[in-house]
């Protein structure tokens, strides 16, 4: 490619039109990466937690301690130890209304988690839906920059008696740009959504089984607490 077909050049040369369309795509570019590259800081810390607080919780640690422990600092907790917390929580107040009643408690204590379920999967699924956008529509705000410019170079050309291929390439490449740098926007973005999507779903699939472990474990310490009451 001369210097006068370099990207550069074409940029250069383009319509106002087309080279706002290039703007926009390239901070659209740049909030997508940012976002990327937030959400897989955002996931390896939510992961990384999560494995400790289990480590903590499958290691035999009193659950009443644990439960001191994630209401000390709960911003600096994961959400698996939120969600236990919660449970926790809600399980101490039905006891101290004098609610004795097995169902009873591993109703409220297993509502109070699923809320701080969805609260967490919430936070962790934030900035999704941008990358999920910016995957769907910059190839086509590219191609309208390109349609658009397209449209302006043979404009252009109207006027001339002899069009020759020299004449009419520089036009169409300045226009093509447009869709290269929508889909140089697009792809990062889709291949991102699709593997932050997975590791979301194994997140909220590991964290619904604590839930249902947790209650396992609450219940038979209830039935254990009343036979002991009765006896």
């Amino acid at each position: 490619m001369n210097q006068d077909l370099s990207i550069i050049q074409l940029v250069l040369h383009a319509s106002i039109v087309v080279q706002a369309v290039m703007l926009l795509l390239m901070l659209v570019s740049i909030a997508s990466w940012a976002a990327i590259f937030r959400k897989l800081f955002a996931l390896n810390r939510v992961k990384t937690l999560n494995e400790t607080f289990e480590r903590d919780f499958w290691s035999g640690t009193n659950l009443n301690d644990l439960f001191a422990a994630a209401s000390k600092n709960p911003a600096e907790g994961g959400p698996m130890e939120r969600i236990f917390a919660s449970g926790m929580r809600e399980y101490h107040k039905l006891r101290e209304r004098r609610i004795n009643d097995v169902g009873t408690l591993m109703d409220g204590a297993r509502r109070a988690m699923r809320a701080s379920f969805q609260r967490e999967m919430d936070v962790v699924e934030s900035n999704l839906s941008f990358l999920a956008s910016v995957g769907s529509v910059s190839p086509y705000v590219g191609l309208f920059g390109t349609v658009w410019g397209i449209m302006h170079a043979f404009t252009g050309l109207a006027a001339l008696t002899q069009v020759t291929l020299a004449t009419v390439a520089p036009g169409i490449a300045e226009a093509l740009v447009a869709t290269a740098i929508g889909l140089f926007a697009a792809i990062p973005a889709v291949v991102a959504y699709n593997r932050f999507a997975r590791d979301i779903d194994r997140i909220a699939t590991h964290q619904e089984t604590f839930i249902e472990e947790f209650s396992n474990i609450l219940q038979r310490n209830v039935g254990a607490q009343a036979n002991t009451t009765a006896h």
